[in-house]
């Protein structure tokens, strides 16, 4: 008799990538408990030891993704050492819009969450750290952070995203579009001129790469005007640990 293939033992990293793969090909709607249990070929009740329970697993594919940012991102800005505040700090945003276009459910699933993840705290500090080092004060990389928003974790979130996940008609949408022109003419005319080139990546309704693009491009913009009326940062020593 041969010897038996040994069995990959169960663990949290491997349920995640498992979760992430079928919510990649899938979508959010397939993402079971018993159903992630099928794909890993364990019974549903052991993925419990590592993941408890449905939030329990949401919470766990958002510190994966959050995870995948902060590596993409350490890569890009280390491949860009020796660069401006701007340079590093685009390549780290782009690295982060990378992975969100990898998996397009995870902005909704990041949103979503009442707590935040652990390691967000340490992205957010290597953007920090770039700012400070750009010559920035304390005061003005607070306000940048405000400013850049959900850009900085590579998607701009969106209050209302009509019909999103949903197939597109094209009679209706051109009678919507021509309803709309009548009432609403200055809507109209910006959303004919704002239709999304089909090879342009994107990850909602008005969330294209090249509106991201131009949207981080502006505000870096500012805060170079800001940083610069400002005159040398009054820099402060972090506060040591208790």
């Amino acid at each position: 008799m041969g010897a038996r293939k040994r069995r990959e033992p169960l663990s949290r990293d491997r349920a995640l990538a498992a979760a992430i793969a079928l919510v990649d090909a899938e979508g959010m709607a397939a993402l079971t408990m018993r159903r992630l249990a099928a794909a890993l070929g364990v019974e549903a009740m052991s993925l419990y030891h590592h993941l408890p329970g449905k939030e329990g697993l949401l919470d766990g594919l958002v510190d994966a993704v959050v995870a995948e940012i902060t590596t993409a991102a350490t890569q890009a800005e280390t491949a860009a050492a020796g660069g401006d505040w701007r340079t590093r700090l685009r390549l780290r945003f782009l690295a982060a819009r990378t992975v969100m276009l990898r998996h397009p459910w995870a902005p909704a699933l990041l949103t979503a969450r009442s707590t935040i993840p652990a390691g967000v705290y340490g992205y957010y500090e290597g953007i920090l750290a770039t700012l400070i080092d750009g010559g920035f004060s304390y005061r003005i990389a607070h306000r940048a952070l405000h400013a850049f928003g959900s850009l900085a974790l590579g998607f701009a979130q969106e209050v209302f995203q009509p019909g999103a996940g949903e197939e597109v008609d094209a009679e209706a949408a051109e009678a919507e579009l021509a309803e709309l022109s009548a009432r609403l003419p200055h809507l109209a005319a910006m959303v004919a001129a704002e239709l999304h080139d089909a090879t342009d990546p994107t990850l909602g309704w008005c969330d294209s790469q090249t509106e991201f693009e131009f949207t981080l491009d502006l505000l870096f913009d500012g805060l170079e005007q800001a940083r610069d009326a400002a005159g040398p940062a009054h820099r402060k020593t972090p506060a040591a640990p208790l």
